[in-house]
């Protein structure tokens, strides 16, 4: 079975994409990251070409979301169930 990928996230540059890779595959998410060539190729980091988009299989958006709310807030998600 073949799954879509989704934009999970977009954020400003590889060091940041690549922490949040390592928290997902640490969760058993699959997780691939876009980076314009363009900015890639010159070293940018900021602005538009500096961005970098986080990429999971649909099915895992929700855990996934659910993640990076922690990660950013510090708060866990279940708190509110």
């Amino acid at each position: 079975m073949t799954d879509n990928w989704v934009v999970l996230a977009e954020v400003a540059g590889m060091p940041q994409a690549e922490i949040l890779r390592g928290l997902l595959e640490a969760q058993e998410i699959p997780t691939v990251l876009s980076h314009e060539g363009a900015g890639q190729a010159i070293g940018l980091t900021i602005g538009a070409l500096g961005a970098v988009q986080i990429l999971i299989p649909s099915a895992e958006l929700e855990r996934a979301q659910a993640l990076l709310d922690v990660f950013y807030t510090g708060e866990d998600p279940d708190d509110n169930l």
